[in-house]
């Protein structure tokens, strides 16, 4: 039988969401998880991947197992992992949902706060000098939606087999001085989001017109978008099935 979860976690100890050698991740702490409980080896297959750093509010994986699960599973669960990782809920679905592959689309959350807060180092960029402008950077951030391929902000030497992702939303938010910049995709590329908001902060503190924002876009090459903002700042929100 497949079951989904519904997990959610703070990424700042963790190499991101896929396992990989000699490096902590999310996915393998999942699977420890799984396999303490059950006693048997399990493997999770998440919805997607998240970068070193970045923090899911959402996410989803799926996994076999030829037992009926009870109620208890999600405490037990929460019991074996460590606290900066939460599961929701636990359910059984159709043995050919597939966590990634029937996954719709994903939101992300970037945040920026404005000046200096100790408390929310580890979740957002902060930056202390100059305030960007906001209506100059959602007006390039339309622009996003004109588009399909996106290399220019993908991460250079990376195996895809194609760079095109239909965007459906993007733009920024203000509440005090919390700036948070949403976006929603089928798919992002690596590194995607947070090139993104590299170059539209660079529009909002006048270091890039919107017109040049549109010209980066086009050129198709890494080397003329802005830097990757921290991870940190970064936050999968929503999946979509």
């Amino acid at each position: 039988m497949r079951y989904f979860i519904e997990l959610s976690y703070n990424g700042k100890k963790y190499h991101g969401w896929q396992i990989q050698p000699d490096v902590v991740s999310v996915q393998e702490k999942l699977n420890y998880a799984l396999s303490t409980i059950f006693q048997e080896k399990i493997e999770v297959v998440g919805a997607g991947r998240t970068d070193t750093g970045v923090h899911a509010t959402q996410m989803f994986a799926h996994f076999n197992i030829d037992k009926d699960l009870k109620d208890r599973i999600v405490f037990k669960l929460n019991s074996v992992l460590p606290n900066d990782i939460s599961v929701q809920q636990v359910f059984l679905v159709d043995d050919e949902k597939h966590a990634r592959f029937d996954a719709l689309s994903r939101s992300y959350e970037y945040k920026i706060w404005l000046g200096r807060n100790p408390f929310l180092l580890d979740f957002s960029w902060q930056i202390h000098s100059q305030k960007p402008n906001l209506a100059l950077m959602n007006e390039a951030a339309k622009l996003l939606l004109e588009y399909t391929n996106f290399q220019t902000f993908s991460k250079v030497k990376t195996e895809v087999y194609t760079f095109n992702c239909d965007v459906t939303e993007a733009f920024w938010l203000q509440k005090g001085d919390e700036l948070t910049f949403h976006i929603s995709a089928n798919r992002f590329l690596r590194n995607m989001v947070r090139a993104i908001v590299g170059t539209l902060v660079d529009v909002g503190l006048g270091k890039l017109s919107v017109d040049d924002f549109r010209t980066i876009i086009e050129s198709r090459n890494r080397g003329n978008a802005g830097l990757s903002v921290p991870a940190k700042g970064l936050f999968l929100t929503k999946i979509k099935y």
